[in-house]
């Protein structure tokens, strides 16, 4: 079990760049979560290290999220027309109203970019409740475990912070204008209208997004080791 999870705060953490050298650095943390000396490290230190790692990892997820065309031009996160307008959007375009529906497509994505930069300090006061337990479950879980922690301990603050930040971007941009144009052009509009937060589809499809980039982020710490180090990781996982 130790090895596994050795492995896994290597893997999260350091840089080697041969198998002698890896060894010497698994033998290191060995002896910090062993509570041996011979290192100079401690389990707290190691934990330390790997709450660094993460704040890497999330920083470069809302960095990637949180620019121009972050969302936009990501086809994995990008943010499509609610199902409920597809049926719409399609009718528009054949009457050659295809502009309006872009339109409202890249408004959406714009008020996603604006929001996401919120969620680092967001991140950060999770990684600063971060107990003992929690680190423990991520050193010893799946390739998502941070993000995992992450979804359980801070979607309600994000889906607080993002909400009035998407409401004026979407006003600001004149998606609810457009909205409004799209769902008056369509048949049976005003039953979606009444059934449907736009504001709130934008908010979770951010999420989905920003926590998808997170995971991906998640999994290249984990498995690449030549990920970005901090002086502290140099400290706890750097070569002897």
């Amino acid at each position: 079990m130790r090895s596994s999870l050795l492995s896994i705060v290597l893997a999260l953490c350091c840089s080697a760049s041969n198998l002698t050298q890896l060894d010497q650095v698994i033998r290191k943390a060995d002896d910090a979560l062993g509570g041996q000396s011979a290192s100079g490290l401690s389990e707290e230190k190691i934990i330390a290290g790997l709450k660094e790692a993460l704040e890497v990892s999330t920083g470069k997820a809302v960095a990637l999220t949180g620019k121009h065309d972050g969302f936009l031009k990501n086809e994995s996160i990008r943010i499509f027309l609610p199902p409920q307008l597809t049926p719409v959007a399609r009718g528009m375009r054949m009457l050659g109203e295809g502009e309006q529906v872009d339109e409202l497509e890249i408004g959406m994505n714009r008020a996603a970019e604006q929001a996401t930069p919120q969620a680092k300090q967001i991140f950060l006061a999770a990684l600063k409740r971060m107990t003992f337990n929690d680190a423990r479950r991520i050193l010893t879980g799946d390739d998502t475990a941070a993000t995992e922690y992450f979804q359980r301990t801070s979607t309600a603050d994000l889906t607080d912070a993002f909400t009035p930040i998407v409401h004026q971007a979407l006003l600001h941009v004149g998606v609810v204008k457009q909205y409004d144009r799209v769902i008056k052009s369509a048949p049976g509009g005003s039953a979606i209208a009444g059934e449907f937060d736009l504001d709130k589809y934008v908010v979770g499809k951010t999420l989905d997004g920003l926590f998808l980039m997170c995971g991906e982020e998640e999994r290249k710490i984990r498995k690449n080791p030549t990920a970005q180090t901090t002086a502290l990781l140099k400290e706890v996982f750097g070569r002897k």
